[in-house]
């Protein structure tokens, strides 16, 4: 369901830029985070408690900015660095994410991998490299990018802030709770969307002709992307962000699938077979629980103290107990 959310907003944005000529991509995540600002931040504002808005940004204001940073970055790098490299690279190179995640987990959240983890994500990958050949048969490798080593570095780029949001959306949720993470990151994710935007996408609004289908276009997508992020956490929560993220990457096989009929894409049986690889992948991936491990404690005996009052107490019980046993 996730990598159908993911479908969506990525049909929604071909249509806008190959048949309307619209690329706003930060406008179109703008509008996401007004969602969650809107739905999430607000529940946040009528929390008591340490659940409370006023609470959580006096206590840890600055880790939700740099979140809010990573998650926005992340989104916008990989949807520029199309103008620069092909399809094939952005497809490869986004999978980079997977190991910095799992390595991110190892280190932060002390998950703990068997080997079956590691062949799970070997054949995930080896689907991954399915498709992209299938593509370049298919003959979708036709737009070669204007520079593509700088398209290649934002992808790798985009993939590590991916792989950083998405162990710091682990923590939360399994941690805190869902609300907080959703609610911080729309607050955020609206300010430095917001003021992005206006410096670098203000000419590119500006010359949008607008027309109920733009406009439907436009709420089709926050509504996909609300819907992922509003339901990625709840995923997250039962399984783990890397399960999640393996689980993710039919979303590009179900773009091609919805390409065939409005795109007009080439068919390859070469899909059916990394769609199948994928999933056997994931479900490899799934059987096999990961083990989490507690964090190392010092080694130093801690020292313990007992002050004039407590000193006084456990005199006063030895002499009882003295009494007691006498009698």
């Amino acid at each position: 369901m996730l990598s159908l959310c993911i479908c969506g907003t990525a049909i929604t944005s071909q249509y806008l830029a190959e048949k309307y000529k619209v690329n706003t991509p930060m406008l179109q995540s703008f509008i996401n985070y007004c969602l969650l600002f809107l739905i999430y931040t607000v529940m946040l504002a009528f929390q008591s408690g340490s659940d409370n808005l006023l609470y959580i940004l006096k206590k840890k204001w600055w880790k939700y900015i740099l979140l809010g940073l990573a998650d926005v970055e992340a989104n916008y790098l990989i949807v520029r660095a199309y103008q620069y490299t092909t399809l094939t690279s952005v497809q490869l190179l986004d999978c980079f994410g997977i190991p910095v995640l799992m390595a991110l987990s190892w280190f932060i959240l002390y998950a703990r991998y068997r080997v079956i983890h590691f062949i799970a994500v070997a054949v995930c990958l080896l689907g991954v490299g399915t498709m992209v050949g299938a593509d370049i048969l298919a003959g979708r490798e036709d737009n070669s990018g204007s520079d593509v080593l700088i398209g290649d570095v934002l992808v790798l780029l985009g993939a590590c802030l991916y792989a950083i949001s998405n162990v710091c959306e682990e923590y939360i949720v399994k941690k805190l709770s869902r609300q907080e993470f959703l609610g911080m990151v729309g607050l955020f994710g609206t300010i430095i969307s917001g003021i992005q935007l206006l410096f670098m996408e203000y000419k590119d609004i500006a010359s949008i002709h607008w027309d109920w289908k733009i406009a439907l276009l436009f709420v089709a997508f926050a509504l996909c992307m609300f819907c992922l992020y509003s339901f990625m956490p709840l995923v997250i929560k039962v399984t783990s962000a890397t399960s999640v993220n393996l689980g993710i990457l039919t979303a590009d096989l179900y773009s091609l699938f919805f390409g065939l009929f409005l795109f007009g894409y080439k068919f390859s049986g070469l899909y059916i077979l990394s769609f199948t690889i994928i999933m056997l992948g994931f479900i490899l991936y799934c059987s096999t629980p990961t083990r989490t491990v507690e964090p190392a404690e010092s080694s130093v005996p801690p020292v313990t103290t007992i002050g004039i009052d407590n000193l006084g107490l456990k005199l006063e019980e030895n002499l009882q107990e003295t009494h007691s046993a006498v009698l």
